[in-house]
């Protein structure tokens, strides 16, 4: 059995929509990961490009993965890296971060499709306020495990015997599957906390059909068979349960209220630091 989450999406405008599946009511978290976009699939037109002003974090750390399109990362450590297909950038905000994202200059103007994920994973409490850091990973480091019909890349963490590059603070799952159509591949219950997120294709579950854009949370300790009925693409995630509860509000991610209180009144006051290259932000909501 599972548990199915819908999602909730958000028009971004320009054609560019984001559906958002967690945190979410009936589930705030599966492992570390705290919030789980789903970027598109759109067509970003020339007039409509990517623009995301610099904004703060704290007590995460921020992962991007696409499938298609291009995006231009800065931050205020002086980072600055374009992330392209299957390559991932894995942000640590710890103790304060300030970042933007925007489309690539040599994109501007152009018509080009857009398609990936953007997650949050929550920082274990004795690493809340590590050091802010930033790491990119090309497509090519990431380790790739092949059976009949069934490609897995290994994001973030360990699955299938095979260990990411990615240095994360607690027991990851992050894994992108590719099935053709007819394949069959048991999940294996190694991660405490497991989910599935349909991406393309048609799949069942144990013979009951896993609807497209929907978290399917699994059960511990089960070992469900996955079955592509087309050729289909779906992520798993997971991991060890957090180490406590989380606040979320807005952009930042901590174990204590006050902390939170403490990163309103750092970003409203200007104590992140500038993203070099960038004279916008995103001011503090209201609410």
């Amino acid at each position: 059995m599972t548990q199915s989450i819908p999602p909730r999406v958000h028009d971004l405008g320009g054609g560019f929509t984001v559906k958002r599946l967690l945190p979410h009511a009936k589930m705030r978290s599966v492992g570390p990961f705290v919030f789980f976009d789903h970027i598109g699939p759109a067509l970003l037109d020339g007039a409509h490009p990517l623009e995301v002003r610099p904004h703060p974090h704290i007590g995460l750390a921020t992962v991007t993965y696409l499938w298609e399109g291009a995006i231009m990362h800065r931050d205020s450590l002086g980072s600055l890296q374009e992330i392209n297909p299957g390559d991932v950038n894995w942000m640590t905000a710890g103790r304060g971060i300030a970042h933007s994202e925007r489309t690539p200059e040599r994109l501007l103007g152009k018509a080009h499709r857009m398609h990936g994920l953007q997650t949050w994973v929550a920082l274990p409490r004795e690493h809340e306020e590590t050091a802010p850091a930033f790491v990119h990973h090309p497509a090519a480091t990431l380790p790739v495990v092949e059976l009949p019909g069934a490609r897995m890349t290994i994001v973030a963490g360990h699955a299938f015997g095979e260990r990411a590059p990615v240095a994360v603070l607690s027991d990851t799952l992050y894994v992108s599957i590719d099935l053709q159509a007819g394949c069959a591949l048991p999940i294996p219950a190694e991660h405490a906390e497991r989910a599935l997120y349909p991406v393309e294709g048609e799949l069942e579950l144990d013979g009951e059909a896993l609807p497209l854009e929907h978290l399917a949370v699994l059960e511990p300790g089960s070992e469900p068979l996955l079955r592509a009925l087309t050729d289909a693409r779906v992520m798993l995630l997971g991991g060890a349960p957090l180490d406590g509860p989380r606040h979320v509000w807005w952009n930042f991610v901590s174990s204590s209220r006050e902390r939170i209180e403490q990163a309103k009144a750092d970003w409203r006051e200007g104590r992140f630091g500038q993203v070099p290259g960038e004279t916008e932000s995103i001011p503090l909501p209201e609410r």
